[in-house]
């Protein structure tokens, strides 16, 4: 009778040595897997994210932020339109053909001298005398005539005043419309990589923070477990030492406890 009573009790323990009943343990088995996998995809994409990111840093810094720092285009004036005509003479392009010039010619109000009126910065390092070179074409009659729209269309705001931006110390015969690479296109630009930046810390973080939370629930669990067990094995001890001496017919310590 005693080890049918302590059978089950045995048999118990044994079970929740083993962290479970039936297919419980492997449930969490194959739960701690999968979440491991998911947590090694994620860890990969933060960080594959934070190295775009810098690489997208490194070639937006060559191609926008350089080229706005080094700029001396700053000097506001304004530009009084004078002159536009066509050159006799075509522009090369790009070595395998030539287009029209269109060339503009302006009075700086800082200097009341002349100058000849580019696009933008980029232009003038192109041709010094043009202010716009149409696309290389094959057919000479399509390019005279975009030329010549953008002439008639310039030629209708001869006189009047436009702003512009010079500079004197590299450039003092040119002058630009505008800037192509502004302080507006650089942050613009740094926006984006900085938002995949910010998402892949952001992804490692929460990672990284998960797999902290996992640890301390382990290891308040493994300890209400382990507290559970002592109690369970000492109330068998106490069992099994009451049906020895019940069996033997002797009287246990817990009986002489309760006569005195």
């Amino acid at each position: 009778m005693n080890g049918e009573i302590l059978h089950p009790l045995a048999a118990r323990e044994q079970v929740w040595r083993r962290g479970g009943y039936g297919r419980g343990g492997e449930r969490a088995k194959a739960q701690v897997t999968a979440s491991s996998v998911g947590e090694d995809r994620a860890m990969l994409l933060g960080f594959s994210m934070m190295a775009f990111s810098v690489l997208m840093y490194f070639l937006i810094g060559i191609t926008l932020v350089k080229p706005h720092l080094n700029s001396d285009w700053h000097e506001e004036a304004s530009c009084l339109l004078v002159q536009v005509d066509v050159l006799d003479e075509w522009a090369d392009c790009r070595g395998v053909s030539t287009a029209p010039c269109l060339r503009v010619l302006v009075n700086l109000s800082t200097s009341g001298q002349k100058a000849r009126l580019h696009y933008d910065e980029e232009s003038v390092l192109l041709n010094h005398e043009c202010f716009y070179i149409p696309k290389c074409q094959v057919d000479r009659k399509v390019l005279v005539d975009e030329v010549q729209k953008i002439q008639n269309t310039l030629e209708e705001t001869q006189g009047s005043e436009l702003r512009c931006l010079s500079d004197p110390r590299k450039y003092p015969e040119d002058t630009i419309l505008k800037r192509k690479y502004t302080l507006g296109l650089a942050l613009w630009s740094l926006l984006w990589p900085s938002l995949m930046l910010g998402g892949g810390a952001l992804l490692v973080g929460l990672v990284k923070l998960n797999q902290r939370l996992a640890h301390l629930c382990t290891e308040l669990g493994n300890e209400a477990a382990g507290g559970r067990l002592t109690t369970m094995t000492n109330t068998q001890g106490k069992l099994y030492q009451l049906l020895r001496w019940s069996g033997s017919g002797q009287h246990s310590p817990m009986q002489d406890d309760s006569v005195k």
